[in-house]
């Protein structure tokens, strides 16, 4: 065998690793929630919680090698966890709102809005962020007693949550996902590709042309011009100009995308309906879908640079090792 034939395939088997390697990293951990699981969040890459349908909630402290249950006391599904720094957190679930102020160790419900202030509507909380430790807010809709929505639902607070005010915005339909940025900058998508934008910290919105129809469940913004959203039929839109236009990306897939999350400017992964999960490395210009090892509906997603989480129907839970 020639030098030259020998060094050419050298570098063919790189490649093919390199190629083969992109896809992998994902595995399936062999513990599993009871109950469907819709929301991940960790602090470093040993600590962190998952939670999901019938106040389910549970810790890690070991990269996922065990989970513990936290006993919440509550049956309302936690729609997501979110924190704000180490110590404070909160979980939305349904029409509660838990908290904690010692990162994780306790959580104590409370209060959002009084039982007056809806009428005979009822509230569902699906999603909130701070902007600052005083400065948030929390979305989801209004429901009437055949479970329909009615009301698209906005509050904020500017005092770390102790209150909350009702902010009027100019559509009816459902809220599904709410993301900051900074002091100034927030968007929320919805149903029928519903995308709104707010440039004073969540006082004013204003509508943006999503181009599409599709509801889209998930938005990430990596600065006040760089976002993407993602929803259903597989769609994955982009933008760079803080959305004032929003660009359809080519995804692999058809099924519904229900989380994006960027770990950095140029490295993306989105998950979900039959076990999908897509990444990026062109700062989401173009996708590929990596094997999950499961074909199970995956419903939350948290990314860090070297490590990351999915998790979804049944239980299922994949971590992701750089």
């Amino acid at each position: 065998m020639s030098s030259f034939f020998r060094i050419s395939l050298l570098f063919l088997l790189i490649f093919v690793f390199a190629q083969f390697s992109f896809g992998q990293g994902w595995l399936v951990n062999s513990t599993k929630a009871p109950v469907d699981l819709v929301a991940a969040y960790f602090t470093s890459s040993n600590k962190g919680w998952v939670a999901g349908d019938d106040g389910y909630l549970a810790l890690t402290v070991n990269g996922g090698r065990t989970w513990d249950k936290y006993p919440l006391g509550t049956t309302e599904t936690i729609n997501e966890i979110y924190f704000r720094n180490d110590k404070n957190g909160y979980l939305v679930a349904g029409r509660k709102m838990f908290l904690t102020k010692d990162s994780g160790q306790t959580w104590q419900e409370t209060k959002i809005f009084n039982q007056g202030d809806f009428k005979s509507l009822r509230p569902e909380f699906i999603c909130i962020r701070f902007s600052d430790k005083k400065r948030g807010l929390v979305i989801g809709s209004l429901l009437n007693k055949n479970d329909e929505v009615v009301e698209a639902l906005v509050m904020r607070t500017e005092d770390g949550g102790e209150t909350w005010t009702r902010i009027v915005v100019p559509t009816k339909k459902e809220l599904f996902h709410l993301e900051v940025n900074g002091n100034s900058h927030a968007w929320i998508v919805g149903d029928r590709g519903l995308i709104m934008a707010s440039d004073d910290g969540g006082m004013t919105w204003k509508m943006q042309d999503s181009g599409v129809v599709r509801a889209l469940f998930n938005v990430d913004f990596r600065n006040d011009n760089q976002g993407f959203a993602v929803g259903g039929g597989g769609t994955i839109l982009r933008t760079e100009d803080g959305g004032n236009t929003w660009l359809k990306v080519t995804s692999p897939v058809i099924e519904t995308l229900k989380r994006v999350n960027f770990s950095d400017d140029k490295n993306g992964w989105i998950v979900g309906h039959k076990g999908s999960i897509l990444r990026s490395g062109d700062r989401g210009k173009t996708w590929v879908r990596q094997a999950s090892g499961s074909g199970l509906d995956l419903y939350g997603l948290y990314m860090d640079k070297k490590y990351g989480w999915a998790v979804g129907a049944k239980g299922i839970m994949i971590g992701y090792q750089k």
